[in-house]
């Protein structure tokens, strides 16, 4: 099963500010819904665990990442691979960034592809899910990137 995603938003901070944020898995990944645990490997590649729960089927979802891209101050792109409750997903992330008069526009986009069990398991249900989840990610970069949780800019 493919999931494809896509938008955009606009917050008040300087590019470089919004960049540094997005290439920092200490202060990305807990943004994350369902966010768990962080695991750093080396410069550039971690392990984020996610708990995760479909219907009736539950459990922890390990995604090995690596920052395929950082081009700074204007682009950060991630890939990942993991396990994820009796499948294997595969996932992509990108982030473009644009000054704008109001501060910066993030344009993302990314795409999940998820193979095993679990599709059959749940179905139908996995796509509204995986865009639930999204939209709790985005509204989460927005509100920690405007300042409205903990001041993650300046930590």
């Amino acid at each position: 099963m493919q999931i494809r995603f896509s938008g955009d938003f606009t917050v008040k901070n300087a590019r470089q500010d919004v960049y540094t944020f997005l290439t920092d898995p200490d202060r990305f990944c807990p943004v994350l819904p369902d966010f768990k645990a962080l695991t750093k490997e080396a410069a550039g590649h971690f392990t984020v665990t996610l708990s995760l729960g479909i219907s009736y089927i539950r459990g922890d979802a390990k995604i090995k990442m690596v920052l395929a891209e950082a081009t700074p101050p204007t682009r950060a792109a991630y890939t990942g691979k993991g396990d994820v409750i009796g499948a294997n997903v595969t996932v992509t992330a990108a982030f473009d960034l644009t000054d704008v008069p109001a501060g910066t526009r993030v344009d993302w986009r990314g795409e999940a592809q998820i193979v095993g069990r679990l599709v059959s398991l749940a179905g139908g249900l996995l796509e509204p899910l995986a865009k639930k989840n999204l939209m709790k990610l985005i509204d989460g970069l927005q509100a920690a990137l405007s300042g409205n949780k903990e001041s993650v800019l300046s930590t």
